[in-house]
């Protein structure tokens, strides 16, 4: 996110920031993930915790390849959901994957800190492995726009690296934040995204759950917009 300054007025250009922040290296991200941060465990976690019901609107945010959003789908068929990515490069590769596994999921493509919805439209929006790519300026940005576009009583789930709890999880974690950027990763490993939760207008906020991988402490979070 490059910021400009016009007449006294700030301006955004938006920039787009790679899982694996290299393109070329996009082909290696749904292996790398899988294998080396226990995916399947922490992103069913985050669903189990949800309790998703049927016919609610769910979003999600920074959809990437599509595996949550596919997982959120098949968890509970009569939910609509919608998936939401920068990279129309990415959006394509998931919905191939939507295609072949016989889910309907629509994919939008747009950024998270301007969400093209309207406001209330959703009754939960989840986000996995994606704040930690956001400076803070844009975490925070984003949750407020994610607040918007929920319902009264929505809510909102997270998975993404936290506070390591201990000197080997947080060096293990340096190899996220030499591939990721020390800039965007390292609110995270403070642990900060609650507080950050939370001066966004969300209540009910908690750390619901850890699960340790390879290379570091994955925290699940949930918050209330009431």
């Amino acid at each position: 996110m490059t910021l400009h300054r016009a007449e006294g007025v700030k301006k955004y250009s938006s920039h787009y920031s790679y899982a694996l922040h290299y393109k070329w290296l996009t082909r290696f991200y749904d292996p790398v993930v899988r294998w080396t941060c226990r995916e399947s465990t922490f992103k069913s976690a985050l669903i189990a915790q949800a309790h998703i019901e049927p016919g609610m609107r769910v979003l999600d945010v920074g959809c990437g390849t599509g595996t949550l959003a596919i997982m959120l789908k098949k968890a509970q068929p009569s939910a609509v959901v919608k998936a939401l990515d920068g990279s129309e490069n990415i959006l394509s590769i998931a919905k191939s994957k939507a295609d072949s596994e016989g889910v309907n999921i629509s994919f939008v493509h747009g950024f998270s800190y301007e969400l093209p919805f309207a406001a209330g439209e959703f009754d939960m929006v989840f986000t996995s492995f994606f704040f930690h790519h956001l400076n803070r300026e844009d975490k925070l940005r984003t949750l407020k726009d994610v607040h918007r576009i929920l319902k009264p009583s929505g809510k909102l789930h997270i998975a993404d690296w936290g506070k390591q709890p201990n000197l080997f999880l947080r060096s293990a974690f340096l190899v996220v934040q030499m591939l990721d950027g020390f800039e965007t990763t390292t609110d995270n490993i403070k642990g900060l995204l609650p507080e950050f939760i939370a001066q966004t207008g969300f209540e009910n906020f908690a750390e619901t759950r850890r699960v340790y991988t390879a290379l570091g402490s994955v925290s699940l979070y949930s918050a209330i917009k009431l």
